[in-house]
């Protein structure tokens, strides 16, 4: 026993150094382990770092140019999903409704084309994917407020309506145009004053209407629309769907392309649309055709913006040159003078 006692404490010496080393190395692993995932977690946590700052790059209101970016990408994306196509990120976050006044406007041309995915426009069919009875004017309300907008980004959550007047609205009553559109004031896009109260607005031209703007209605762009291409000539464009009299109300039964759902063409079971005059023709205009003249409540003054004339019919149709009265053949919301324009008013301003 006492001559094997070295030996064994021997073994046990180099056991305990092989642990030692064993653990030391072990020990290693763990520290290097520990080091790397210290050193994973810090890059990790430098990346954390890095998103929590372009997160918060975004929505700063000094104007980084990446977080101008960002915020203009993401209101561009979300305006495609809700407005057909229309880019919201110009200049404030899609959903909260700006301060500036603005509330009334012209339907341009270009917008007319751009959501009708048609050169033509929408003619007399104003559904814009809406169904049902009122069907044609809960579609014109809703192009108004792509338009408004594309124009000013929020300013598409106002509660906006097209100045229509139909012969049966979703309760099946008659709808006059002028019960549509609230109380006022209404304003361009420029802020400038387009009428002040509903009595103002039941004028040949409407009463207190800024001067700069009472002979030319501007467009969602505050633009006058007799000439929204400045570098190029005035273009006759000035007819605007109403099925409106001179108050405002339903011009007549066939005065609406079928309150606003058909752009067939056929007038025999369309009509004609009523149209006012977005910028006046004073002293008249001569020569024959269906629209000129008095019609069944008096009205027929080339210079009324609700009620001037009756287009020949409800098809699509442009026509920017000047060619008198409405063209008996066209069968068109353009065929005098115009492409089915809207006039649109926001209930509040």
């Amino acid at each position: 026993m006492t001559s094997r006692h070295p030996r064994t404490l021997g073994r046990l010496r180099v056991a305990l150094l092989v642990c030692a080393f064993g653990c030391s190395a072990s020990g290693n692993d763990t520290t290097s382990g520990g080091t790397d995932a210290t050193a994973a977690t810090g890059d990790e946590t430098t990346a954390g770092t890095d998103a929590p700052a372009t997160t918060g790059d975004a929505p700063t209101t000094s104007g980084g140019p990446s977080s101008v970016t960002d915020a203009a990408t993401s209101n561009a994306t979300t305006g495609d999903d809700t407005t057909t196509g229309v880019d919201t990120g110009a200049t404030t976050t899609t959903g909260a409704i700006p301060s500036e006044p603005f509330s009334f406007f012209v339907t341009s041309l270009k917008a007319m084309q751009e959501l009708s995915g048609s050169q033509q426009g929408f003619g007399g069919d104003l559904r814009f994917g809406e169904e049902g009875p009122g069907a044609g004017l809960r579609g014109a309300d809703k192009i108004c407020a792509a338009i408004a907008e594309k124009s000013m980004p929020g300013a598409g959550n106002k509660p906006w309506r097209a100045f229509l007047s139909a012969t049966a609205g979703e309760d099946g009553e008659q709808v006059d145009a002028i019960d549509r559109v609230g109380e006022g004031p209404w304003y361009d896009r420029l802020g400038r004053l387009f009428a002040a109260t509903k009595a103002d607005l039941v004028s040949e031209r409407p009463i207190g209407i800024d001067a700069a703007i009472k002979d030319d209605f501007p467009n969602e762009d505050g633009v006058p629309n007799h000439q929204p291409d400045p570098l190029q000539d005035e273009v006759d464009n000035h007819d605007f769907l109403t099925g409106t009299n001179e108050n405002g109300q339903l011009y007549s039964p066939t005065a609406t392309c079928l309150d606003w759902t058909s752009a067939i063409g056929d007038r025999d079971l369309e009509g004609r649309p009523r149209v006012g005059h977005s910028w006046p023709r004073y002293g008249g205009m001569g020569g024959p055709g269906p629209g000129p003249g008095p019609g069944p409540d008096g009205d027929g003054s080339m210079a009324h913006w609700m009620s001037s004339l009756d287009e020949s019919g409800c098809a699509p149709g442009v026509n920017l040159i000047e060619m008198g009265p409405p063209q008996e053949n066209a069968v068109t919301v353009g065929s005098g003078g115009g492409y089915g324009g809207i006039y649109c008013f926001s209930l509040i301003p």
